[in-house]
């Protein structure tokens, strides 16, 4: 079993952060699960460009609100607390935040907890 406390992890290297965003990696590729795990907040005011191309990630949004907008379609769809999506074709999308976001997001496959976002949004494939 694992159990892991947010409150302590966000202190140590599971916590990575840009000028705009932090993420606390709960789960990681090397916990087995399968899948990875996080606790990510999104700066109010902020605009975030992904494309997970290696990797599908599903996110739940437990407080804030933004939108998202799907940059294949120009759809757009609002964020708030309750709200999931679920990037299952890799979507290249854009996350703004007008209020602060707080989102459990998962990953798969899992990450290592070292990635960086590439310049066109994604992550490396896993090795």
């Amino acid at each position: 079993m694992i159990v892991r406390d947010f409150n302590i992890e966000k202190k140590t290297d599971r916590n990575v952060a840009n000028e705009r965003w932090t993420s606390t990696r709960l789960l990681l590729a090397d916990d087995g699960m399968g899948f990875s795990f996080h606790i990510t907040t999104i700066e109010a005011g902020s605009e975030h460009t992904f494309h997970y191309k290696n990797h599908f990630e599903s996110v739940y949004c437990i407080s804030g609100e933004g939108e998202i907008e799907d940059l294949a379609t120009g759809e757009v769809h609002q964020i708030t607390p309750g709200v999931m999506y679920a990037l299952n074709l890799h979507d290249k999308h854009t996350l703004r935040a007008r209020k602060e976001l707080v989102l459990a997001c998962c990953f798969n496959p899992p990450v290592t907890g070292k990635e960086v976002h590439r310049a066109d949004g994604s992550y490396a494939a896993a090795d």
